[in-house]
């Protein structure tokens, strides 16, 4: 689901402490920019909607989703539901400088804060 009316510029960093996520790779994020978000969880529905700048949130933890990442230009993943990938996902986004992140919060409440702090 693509937020198409957000009007959201933040910083990966403010997001972050906004919502008391945690950080699962080593990437550095602080100067990276959020201008909306996308929730999905069919890898090859997320690489033709998502856009440069999302959030994409998403259950999926399989190595795949930093390939999809790395090609929509995500500002980085949103892993909802407490899920945390495999340390070769770590280890892939690290090498590729893709920021993963994790909430225990739902996709529904994660896509709802995002929205809230968009301001729209």
């Amino acid at each position: 689901m693509q937020c198409t009316d957000c009007v959201l510029t933040m910083k990966l960093s403010e997001f972050i402490n906004a919502l008391g996520l945690k950080v699962l790779t080593k990437s550095e994020y602080d100067d990276r920019e959020i201008t909306g978000g996308y929730a999905g969880d069919l890898l090859s529905w997320v690489m033709g909607r998502a856009q440069s700048g999302n959030v994409w949130i998403t259950i999926m933890s399989n190595i795949n989703i930093v390939a999809v990442a790395a090609l929509t230009d995500a500002t980085c993943i949103l892993l909802s539901e407490g899920v945390v990938p495999e340390q070769e996902v770590i280890d892939k986004a690290n090498a590729q400088d893709v920021v993963i992140l994790s909430s225990e919060l739902s996709t529904y409440e994660l896509a709802c804060k995002l929205h809230e702090i968009s301001g729209v």
